[in-house]
């Protein structure tokens, strides 16, 4: 018997499994799923072993308990995406039990840190069967280093926790967020290669060093957390060998309970822009305006263009642009956003610096931005503008929940799901990109609410496909134009960067078979009984 495996008997025998689950996640009509090849059996033995890892307080198999978990923002008609039970440990040495009895059980198990992925799936699991792996109550910020800007902290901590924590103890560093960033946390949004609005937007290139409980209970750390007295674990990315951090992004190949993470550091002169842009076919100048001055890193910052239809939806209703049942036309959406300070096109950027370098910079880049018809704006003009105001606090590593709103646009339903296919950072690129975007979403009566981010080099497309998740025709609409924007993108090589969970393996199949065969090869190394998030990112 290896180190992982558990013996089904000796938990019988030690009274750790019995009779203690009284259900199973769904509802009590209709349960959810068990995991294929999962015996109620052996799904009810491996729920109460875990039970008595955690206490019973943290373990939850009916389908009350179970409802916030299944809970999800993204279209799923068929309601594929409910797990059977979930489990709150709060230590890595409960993890690795927990690892080891899904082990014993062949039970699969689904790690989450906040489960705030939204418009991407939340807490809910690729595949049905799952048991929910919640690791909020790891929430401990392990170390601040003030001096070399690093942080190392657990997945249960959030963002909001951490910036209260340096500005409760007075540390000069900033933190860089994602949109919802008060109740998401830097591991789970990191771990799935997500961005934010600083220079330190790209959070895995800003990520140090890993803690991560194999599928096999084993505890590996990455990099420089394996030197027995290192002190550069959240210093030096790279250790020695194969860098292997990468490989614990959008994958099921481990469970990271410590993240080692990079802050910025706070500087003395912040300065924050809108530029805006009259018509929505100035996509393409614009783009082709901002991609050097990125490339050239005069702008630090991702660049986010905003489309307007996408900003009203943050604190608008759709009925106060256009009556119910009618179209969103370019004219109306105009109107709204001239009557609230925006133009069709928004694009956000700040400078960073000393007042010197601020100083020199500025007039660079209004002259290049001047010459695309660009209107460009500072606090000075924008006031208390409420659309202004949520970058402004963004591009500083604030929090706000602003973007929320966008649930409320097409009624209380709440349906949202991110479409987000990435390509270089070109006009030519965004002009064929819109166009086909508002072929599709025009198909199944769906608003164009979009963003673009320039990064260096990459444009990503963010398309908020909003619809009213009450509505079980919206709802199977959604699943329907979702499905066709992954699938015509993908045919002109516009693929998805990351994906939520119910897309995962259309997307995962854009990418090729020699991809998906060395993933497989990886996983089954790893974890040959498959219970480690079964269909992450399509990987079995």
């Amino acid at each position: 018997m290896s180190g992982f495996e558990i013996d089904r008997r000796a938990l019988l025998g030690a009274g750790l499994v019995g009779a203690a689950v009284t259900g199973i996640g769904g509802t009590r009509a209709n349960p959810a799923p068990l995991a294929p090849g999962v015996s109620k059996a052996n799904f009810t033995a491996a729920m109460n072993a875990m039970r008595a890892v955690v206490g019973a307080e943290w373990a939850f198999a009916d389908p009350d308990t179970v409802i916030p978990y299944a809970k999800t923002y993204i279209p799923d008609p068929h309601h594929r995406h409910v797990p059977v039970g979930a489990v709150a440990p709060a230590t890595v040495e409960q993890v690795q039990e927990i690892v080891r009895i899904a082990n014993a059980f062949k039970q699969p198990i689904w790690p989450i840190s906040t489960g705030k992925n939204m418009g991407y799936g939340s807490a809910a699991p690729a595949t049905p069967g799952q048991i929910v792996l919640d690791l909020k109550r790891m929430n401990r910020i392990l170390e601040v280093d003030p001096e070399l800007g690093t942080a190392l902290v657990e997945p249960g901590v959030t963002y909001q926790m951490l910036k209260d924590y340096l500005d409760d103890n007075n540390i000069p560093l900033w933190i860089d967020v994602p949109t919802v960033g008060p109740v998401a946390g830097p591991v789970g949004n990191t771990l799935d290669r997500g961005v934010g609005y600083t220079p330190y937007g790209e959070h895995f290139m800003f990520q140090c060093g890993m803690e991560v409980v194999l599928p096999d209970g084993q505890v590996m750390r990455t990099g420089m957390g394996s030197i027995k007295g290192s002190t550069a674990w959240q210093a030096f990315k790279w250790g020695y060998g194969p860098y292997v951090d990468g490989l614990f992004t959008q994958s099921n190949f481990g469970v990271v309970t410590k993240m080692g993470m990079w802050l910025m550091p706070r500087p003395p002169v912040y300065k924050p822009f809108m530029i805006r842009h009259a018509d929505m076919g100035d996509v393409g100048k614009i783009v082709d305006t901002m991609r050097p001055l990125r490339v050239s890193s005069l702008i630090a910052n991702g660049n986010l263009m905003m489309s307007a239809a996408y900003q009203l939806a943050m604190f608008k209703r759709r009925n106060e642009i256009v009556a119910d049942g009618r179209p969103l036309d370019d004219d109306s959406v105009k109107k709204a956003a001239k009557a609230n300070g925006l133009g069709m096109w928004n694009t956000y950027f700040a400078l960073y610096g000393t007042e010197g370098t601020v100083a020199a910079v500025e007039p660079i880049i209004r002259a290049a931005i001047g010459a695309s018809g660009g209107e460009v704006l500072t606090a000075a003009e924008m006031g208390d503008n409420p659309w202004f105001h949520h970058h402004q606090t963004l591009m500083a590593g604030g929090l706000n929940l602003d973007e929320i709103g966008l649930l409320r646009w097409r009624g209380n339903g709440g349906g949202l799901a991110w479409f987000a296919p990435v390509a270089a950072a070109k006009g030519s690129e965004t002009t064929g990109q819109t166009k086909l975007a508002r072929e599709i979403l025009d198909k199944y009566g769906f608003d164009y609410t979009a963003a673009y981010v320039i990064g260096w080099r990459d444009l990503h497309h963010i398309i908020a496909l909003l619809f009213d998740k009450s509505d079980p025709d919206q709802e199977q609409r959604a699943d329907a134009c979702y499905r066709e924007l992954v699938t015509r993108f993908g045919e002109k090589g516009w693929a998805s960067y990351r994906t939520g969970v119910n897309s995962m393996d259309l997307v995962a199949a854009q990418y090729g078979t020699v991809n998906r065969e060395f993933n497989a090869t990886i996983k089954h190394a790893l974890d040959p009984n498959h219970i480690l998030a079964p269909g992450k990112s399509g990987i079995a």
